[in-house]
């Protein structure tokens, strides 16, 4: 019993918005006690809408109270605290200030598990029954919880909308149907969302192909950096061997060399001290002879002299001098001229060999494949035909969409198109729904001069007049302005010149992944008027500004 009262106590004294236990108690004139800081967030956010309330029982105030501490209600919170009262535990039941809470409780109310399009209301698991167990419910739709019902309701005549206007593509109710929009093209909005999820769902489908189709190039392209690195690795080792042995070739040369050198220095060196030798054996015995005589010449008895000097030999030639021959020595010196000319033999082959080392480096396959070549004729640029159709949320009001929005005309009077983010406010220009990648042609048949034929960026700016929403004047778009004599292309605010007559009719080939985007003038022949090599960051959308009109043109 004791426990029943105290979990009594905890629910009694917690904030219903943040359902904690309450922190500086503040109590409306309805009775309803919440923490200071959570009534004031709370009303905060009411400010926004003039609609202050009590988020318990929905009592509403013409402006917003001035609470004041109930000092009482603290006083007995903290006697309670001091009991052992704890936090309330949360009750994941009830609405919290980010949930929808159930339009049908009373009191605390606790949070929805549907809404209804037909009753435009939420209901809480208990209230919903009905909805399952009366045939009177049956016909209803359901859906998961949502704040946004009353944005269903005719702000004009307080019905549901559930016709849409295609002519000016918005959400109407039946009294919109026969009042305001009374001659326009109008369905049920359940068919335009049938037709806009049967679009939605083939464009969802593209998206999923390109998903794949990247996938599997992006695994391709993995594989080729894996072959690109397995085949430089391998050449890199396979280089380093081959150069590895030129030098040790070059070194064992080297080393030949230098060995018979000094085997050819030896055998001469040997040869010439031999002969050195024996000059010097003789210059001995003859500096002999030469003492011999020097000692008869100073004999003084003439009898002895005489009686000497026919015995002394008579002097003998050297045998070795007249072999002597003196020459510059110049052995070696050729050597070295042999291997100089080696030297730069070598150097010519190496300079030529690394010339065509590095061609084959650089030349080598290990990028993708280069782009197909831009077609010559304009069957060639017939088979990447595209239909493109313009969207109408991007038509500025002066323009007017026929021939399935193929064609666009610039009109006398303002058309009351919706607001949309995506529609060109300052300028008459108008861009595809379609988003363009790969390769991709069509062409613009246009009337009255000046027009643009562009393509864009869909983050391209919409709203005014500035540069960054014209088509040419910014980093976000291409375009090719055509007069009757000339034509001029800008980019980025730059423009390039471009003589000669326009044809009326302009095509334009682009290849997104190479970065190539041509404009042609197409008559009997078709005219090169500019090309752009360039790289593409985003997919882009066709696009026109004109003067009077122009028609993407079906292709056969």
């Amino acid at each position: 019993m004791e426990q029943q009262a105290v979990q009594l106590d905890r629910e009694t004294f917690s904030c219903s918005i943040c359902l904690d236990l309450l922190k500086d108690p503040v109590t409306t004139s309805c009775g309803h006690s919440y923490c200071m800081n959570c009534i004031t967030k709370f009303w905060d956010e009411c400010e926004k809408k003039e609609n202050y309330h009590c988020p318990q029982c929905s009592t509403t105030f013409t402006q917003k109270p001035d609470l004041q501490k109930n000092t009482m209600l603290a006083a007995l919170l903290e006697q309670l605290k001091k009991t052992g009262l704890q936090a309330a535990p949360a009750d994941h039941s009830y609405a919290g200030p980010e949930d929808v809470a159930c339009d049908s409780c009373t009191g605390r109310k606790l949070k929805a598990i549907k809404s209804c399009l037909f009753c435009l209301a939420s209901f809480c698991e208990k209230l919903l029954q009905p909805h399952f167990d009366s045939v009177a419910f049956k016909k209803h739709k359901l859906l998961e919880p949502s704040k946004n019902l009353q944005e269903n309701i005719c702000s004009k005549h307080d019905e549901v909308m559930k016709m849409f206007c295609l002519t000016d593509q918005k959400c109407i109710c039946y009294l919109c149907s026969v009042d305001e929009h009374k001659g326009h093209e109008t369905v049920s909005a359940a068919a335009e969302r049938a037709e806009r999820q049967r679009e939605l769902e083939e464009r969802r489908g593209n998206i999923q192909q390109r998903i794949q189709d990247q996938e599997k190039d992006v695994k391709l392209l993995q594989q080729e950096v894996e072959a690109i690195n397995r085949s430089a690795d391998k050449t890199v080792e396979d280089s380093e061997k081959i150069f590895t042995q030129l030098i040790r070739l070059l070194q064992k040369r080297s080393s030949e060399v230098k060995q018979t050198i000094r085997s050819q220095q030896e055998t001469e060196v040997s040869r010439v001290k031999d002969v050195q030798e024996k000059l010097e054996q003789e210059i001995t015995e003859l500096e002999r002879k030469d003492a011999e005589l020097e000692q008869l010449s100073h004999t003084e008895d003439h009898n002895q002299f005489l009686l000497n000097y026919p015995s002394l030999p008579a002097l003998s030639e050297s045998t070795h001098s007249s072999s002597i021959n003196i020459r510059p020595l110049r052995h070696f010196e050729d050597v070295t001229a042999a291997v100089s000319e080696l030297r730069d033999k070598l150097q010519d082959v190496l300079r030529d060999s690394w010339t065509n080392i590095s061609l084959m480096v650089t030349g080598a396959d290990v990028l993708l494949s280069q782009p197909e070549p831009e077609p010559k004729s304009r069957a060639g640029f017939l088979r990447y035909s595209c239909e493109i159709t313009l969207d109408p949320n991007t038509a500025n009001t002066w323009l007017r969409l026929s021939e399935g929005n193929r064609k666009v005309t610039v009109m006398d009077h303002y058309l009351s198109y919706s607001s949309h983010p995506d529609r060109f406010t300052g300028y008459f220009q108008v861009l595809s729904r379609e988003s363009l990648t790969g390769r991709c042609y069509w062409e613009v048949k246009w009337r009255g001069e000046p027009v643009s034929v562009a393509v864009a960026y869909n983050s391209i700016s919409r709203v005014g007049s500035g540069n960054e929403c014209a088509f040419g004047y910014n980093d976000k778009s291409w375009a090719l302005h055509c007069y009757q004599s000339n034509s001029n292309f800008w980019q980025n605010n730059s423009s390039t010149s471009i003589s000669g007559p326009v044809s009326s009719r302009v095509g334009v080939y682009l290849d997104h992944t190479a970065g190539i985007l041509s404009f042609y003038s197409v008559s009997e022949t078709m005219t090169l008027l500019h090309r752009v090599q360039t790289r593409f960051t985003e997919p882009l959308l066709a696009g026109v500004s004109l003067a009077e009109s122009a028609e993407f043109c079906k292709l056969k």
